[in-house]
């Protein structure tokens, strides 16, 4: 077998650090308990069926409360959401011993919760593969619902809003 050789850790982060993301929360609620953290890595896999993915720290305890309820929520935050990004990124957690207080959600007990405004994809487990240090999580949509408010984005360490280009300066090379 060919050993291939990787580029560094800091070299890796360092160019991630210039790919715009939206920023996800992923909640869960069921047997193993109501949690949610904030995601980096989401993405689309598929329309037939409807299929989306969400990588979480291998280990973890959103990556296990996934695994044991079978369903998660994928939460894309709108723009005025850097609180809420925060506090399921875990900044609060010295403060605030439930990340779900204060903040308004959908769903009844044991359904993964839908925090208000954020477009959400509902899903069930499909299956869930280990890569390196994270557990990609293939889930079945079976519910959306969209937020209609342009999405909380992340780029270079920092927060950013969508700015949509004009019709006038699109095409146009500078």
């Amino acid at each position: 077998m060919e050993r291939h050789q990787y580029v560094s850790r800091e070299e890796f982060i360092m160019a991630m650090r210039g790919v715009a993301a939206s920023v996800t929360v992923v909640t869960t609620d069921g047997s193993a308990g109501r949690l949610g953290a904030t995601v980096s890595a989401f993405s689309s896999v598929s329309a037939d069926p409807p299929t989306v993915l969400v990588c979480l720290r291998a280990g973890s305890r959103i990556a296990k409360a996934v695994a044991e309820n079978g369903r998660f929520c994928v939460n894309v935050l709108p723009e005025n959401s850097d609180a809420i990004a925060d506090r399921f990124a875990g900044m609060h957690d010295h403060q605030v011993a439930d990340r779900f207080i204060g903040i308004p959600c959908r769903g009844d007990a044991g359904v993964a919760p839908e925090i208000e405004g954020a477009t959400t994809f509902s899903c069930a487990v499909d299956q869930i593969v280990t890569a390196g240090s994270h557990l990609v999580v293939f889930g079945l949509v079976g519910d959306v619902h969209n937020g209609g408010i342009e999405p909380l984005t992340y780029l270079d360490g920092a927060y950013h809003r969508v700015t949509p280009k004009t019709t006038q300066t699109m095409g146009k090379i500078n």
